[in-house]
């Protein structure tokens, strides 16, 4: 299931302008999960998602096109190292979770430039929804705060709590 997001065909080319940025300044997040000879590929799924698509069929397309590694190396909690399968869902948890954060720089910016605030709000029902995630729905955020935090933190928690981490749901949109 797709993330519902409300302003979608209004920011597609924002997000494509801060994603083109990012490429260029060498700060597009490159999950480590991604096969090294495939990131190109994955570049231009992605290019290609943000001008036409969606979260989902980023997700088939990174799935299809084989993008991802099978297995993984991780630290176990007693500092073992250890081999395991990359999640079957990763292509779905890469996808919504990156294409989410182009939208929302998107939606801040069209935020500044109209003079409007935006709004956090599920874009995704959950079956289990945090509750830190439930206390920022329906909170008010600074557009420029936010798209500061979104482009500093490229590929980790931002430092606002949104988007809520892998799988939140949550998304902003405009505040009219």
């Amino acid at each position: 299931m797709s993330l519902n997001l409300e302003n979608l065909e209004e920011v597609r080319g924002l997000m494509l302008e801060e994603f083109e940025t990012d490429l260029k300044e060498g700060k597009l997040y490159l999950s480590p999960r991604l096969k090294e000879e495939y990131i190109e590929i994955y570049i231009e799924l992605f290019r290609e998602a943000i001008k036409s698509g969606n979260d989902k069929s980023l997700a088939e397309s990174i799935l299809i096109s084989n993008c991802l590694k099978s297995t993984e190396i991780r630290k176990t909690r007693s500092g073992k190292i250890t081999e395991t399968k990359v999640p079957r869902n990763a292509h779905e948890t890469l996808a919504e979770g990156e294409f989410n954060r182009y939208y929302i720089r998107g939606i801040c910016r069209k935020a500044l430039s109209e003079g409007l605030q935006i709004e956090v709000y599920r874009a995704k029902q959950v079956k289990n929804p945090r509750p830190e995630s439930q206390a920022l729905i329906g909170k008010t955020l600074d557009p420029r705060k936010l798209l500061d935090d979104l482009r500093t933190n490229i590929g980790v928690d931002t430092a606002l709590g949104v988007p809520a981490g892998p799988n939140s749901g949550l998304s902003v949109r405009l505040k009219r």
